[in-house]
This record gives C-alpha cells, sequence and structure tokens, in this order.
C-alpha cells in the first residue's frame, strides 16, 4: 500500500512537472513586423502554431550565426507544428498592413528571448 501512494505521487509529480517545459501564448504582431522566438542559445524545441488572422502570415527557421530556411505561409485558421533546432530562432513575419494573431504552444527548450522586429 505504500508503495502505491509513493508511485501515484511519483507519477503526479512527475506529470506536473512536465507544465514547465510548455509555453502557452496568443501573440499580437504589428503590420510589417515580425515576432522573433528564440534568437539566442537553446535546445530543440517544437512551436504548435494557429493563424487567427484574416491575412496569411509566413514563418521561417534563422540560425542565430546567420541565414534564414524553410519559410512556410500559414492561411488564416491554418495550424502547422513546426521542430525547430538548437540554436535557431522561429520568426513570424506579419507583411500585411493589418495587425496579425497568432496562438503558440511551444514544447522543448523554453528558455527563448521573444521579441519584435
Amino acid at each position: 500500500m505504500k508503495n502505491l501512494i509513493i508511485a501515484s505521487l511519483l507519477i503526479l509529480f512527475t506529470s506536473s512537472c512536465s507544465i514547465f517545459n510548455s509555453l502557452y501564448s496568443t501573440t499580437t504582431i504589428k503590420p510589417k513586423e515580425s515576432f522573433v522566438l528564440g534568437n539566442n542559445k537553446h535546445g530543440k524545441f517544437s512551436v504548435k502554431i494557429r493563424n487567427l488572422s484574416t491575412n496569411t502570415i509566413q514563418v521561417h527557421s534563422a540560425p542565430i550565426n546567420g541565414g534564414n530556411h524553410s519559410f512556410i505561409d500559414i492561411k488564416p485558421n491554418e495550424s502547422i507544428k513546426v521542430k525547430v533546432g538548437r540554436n535557431t530562432a522561429f520568426v513570424i513575419a506579419n507583411d500585411s498592413n493589418q495587425n496579425a494573431s497568432v496562438s503558440l504552444v511551444v514544447k522543448g527548450d523554453v528558455g527563448l528571448s521573444m521579441g519584435y522586429k
């Protein structure tokens, strides 16, 4: 009985700590601006992004040592999941003339810098 209680507490503790490896956000990006997630040294992470806007947005990866790759257009109400490598930023670009909003669920290394450019 004692082992069952300890095992149950261990499972509860382990599952409750998993929320610390996740980040949830709704982010608004001004016209002609970008939101940059992870422009710092970090481990791998994944992003589930949903475009809440009425206009298409574009995302891409940008290694912190330079370059850009993996460009994806996300249409209104579309969701995608992207895996991002170590020391690589995830860039969400709003090239429209209207504000854009996105819903983000980030898992993995969440010690990420966040900013606009």
